[in-house]
């Protein structure tokens, strides 16, 4: 299994930098390669954002040129070994020295320097990866690149392996970036490559010139190359399905552990849930919600976007704060539903609260202090948030999509089985209907609600599994 050269290519990795699942993902899986014995390198871009504490350590490997057409840009490349993983920095001020990661005017010209960095810097860093992994569309034309444009014997035999984290993102530009940007002979602009209703596609690029694509749960793999969840890119996807693997993502099990996590304000674990509630008496404290132990608490960590099911929770948010619950949200995202939340905890303080911002610190402590999680999304490609509930005992309230529906199993009464509560169609009151049923069994049936939270508790989902299967995927990609 070993003996492997990967370079894993991401946009955000943490704890360098990270905005979302992809940075999480980024941040945990590398490290489970590497214990399996493959030589695994990440690379990703020197943020400005990145704390200090890191860049004092990082050690400066050299520079060179990267050419965007007439541009002709300095790239310094950085190194700092963290937790046994070697990670380059490559920096640009000029395209990495910015307040936010993403949603500038020129991400185009900033992914494709990036992308083009990736692929220039090997002969200077001295690694020969046998595979680069690429990760959504910010590193989508790797492939395209190496294919078109390298084609010096150290980049002969190089694979590339694509992972879609949410193929609702794709890098869209108008196709003078082709020739203005990537340097790339006008033969790629067709509807099979990178042309896009007469636009480039970066996330295209990745899904046609990779040797393998991989996403990020067995469902989710499936569900994309059907109309409802293929983006206008299904038909490359199921053309593609023999290549295309779906491999659930894991969380790093050592750093989210109830029993040693240091930003939660008590320690326990499945086997002493009791000490569970002191953190949801100090969490209700710290949210200005009355302490009242026997209340069920329902968390929600979440961008505020319609795809993770705000437009249900808003549908039937007075029906659900009328229940005897309390409610927790933990969230950036649209205007309109970060009103919608402010209103309804200013109106309702002994029931609401709703922290608009993100929080590390805070997004461990609702996972520790809340009895549910809920997950009501219209498609979830993986979901970590379900993940991270079952670990400190959050009994997730989900969708049957996507990730979703890989991990969480609606309880049954006549079985016994089951670890959660779901419900099929996206429909508000479906989603009140099983909140509510969680509710009942919170309240009426002590010795299953213990039973359930436990069996989250003991289940694995760290990357062990998962691990393994990509570098099974490595493998076979190797010999195609």
């Amino acid at each position: 299994m070993n003996n492997l050269n990967i370079l894993f290519a991401s946009s955000e990795v943490f704890p360098f930098a990270k905005t979302g699942g992809l940075g999480d993902v980024s941040g945990s899986l590398p490290k489970a390669i590497s214990k399996l014995g493959a030589d695994i390198r990440v690379v990703m871009p020197n943020y400005k954002g990145i704390p200090q504490a890191y860049k004092d350590k990082m050690e400066f490997m050299g520079y060179i040129f990267v050419d965007l057409s007439w541009r002709h840009q300095y790239c310094g490349i950085l190194k700092l070994v963290y937790e046994d993983v070697t990670y380059y920095f490559l920096d640009n001020e000029y395209y990495f020295s910015r307040n936010e990661l993403y949603g500038d005017f020129d991400e185009a010209e900033q992914f494709t320097f990036f992308s083009k960095a990736i692929i220039e810097m090997l002969p200077l860093i001295g690694f020969k990866p046998d595979i680069i992994h690429c990760n959504d569309w910010q590193t989508g034309i790797v492939s395209l690149l190496l294919k078109a444009n390298y084609k010096e014997p150290h980049y002969s035999k190089i694979k590339t392996v694509f992972t879609i984290h949410n193929l609702k993102y794709q890098g869209i530009f108008p196709k003078s970036v082709l020739s203005d940007l990537m340097n790339v002979d006008w033969q790629y602009f067709t509807p099979d490559g990178i042309e896009y209703h007469d636009c480039v596609n970066y996330m295209k690029a990745g899904l046609v010139y990779s040797d393998s694509i991989s996403t990020v749960s067995p469902t989710y793999a499936q569900e994309i190359k059907t109309d409802f969840y293929g983006e206008g890119l299904k038909d490359i996807l199921v053309k593609r399905s023999k290549d295309l693997y779906g491999i659930l993502n894991g969380i790093d099990y050592d750093k989210n552990d109830p029993k040693t996590d240091r930003r939660i304000y008590a320690h326990y674990s499945a086997d002493s849930i009791s000490l569970k509630y002191e953190n949801k008496k100090k969490l209700q404290e710290e949210l200005g919600l009355p302490v009242r132990p026997e209340v069920p608490v329902i968390g929600i960590i979440s961008r505020l976007t319609a795809q993770k099911g705000f437009d249900l929770i808003e549908y039937v948010l007075e029906e659900l704060i009328q229940m005897d619950i309390q409610l927790v949200l933990l969230g950036k995202g649209d205007e309109h539903y970060k009103q919608v939340f402010e209103d309804a905890a200013s109106r309702h303080k002994d029931k609401v609260s709703a922290s608009i911002t993100f929080s590390d610190t805070l997004a461990q402590r609702i996972y520790a202090g809340s009895d549910m999680f809920l997950m009501p999304s219209l498609f979830e490609p993986c979901g970590l948030g379900q993940i991270f509930g079952f670990r400190y005992g959050s009994v997730p309230i989900v969708r049957e999509t996507g990730g979703l529906n890989d991990t969480v199993f609606a309880y049954n009464e006549e079985t016994g089985a089951g670890n959660g509560f779901t419900f099929a169609n996206y429909n508000a009151h479906d989603m009140l209907n099983t909140i509510r049923r969680a509710v009942s069994f919170y309240y009426d049936r002590k010795d299953i609600w213990k039973l359930i939270v436990e069996r989250g508790m003991r289940a694995d989902f760290s990357w062990n599994k998962s691990a393994r299967e990509y570098m099974k995927m490595y493998h076979e990609t190797l010999h195609k």
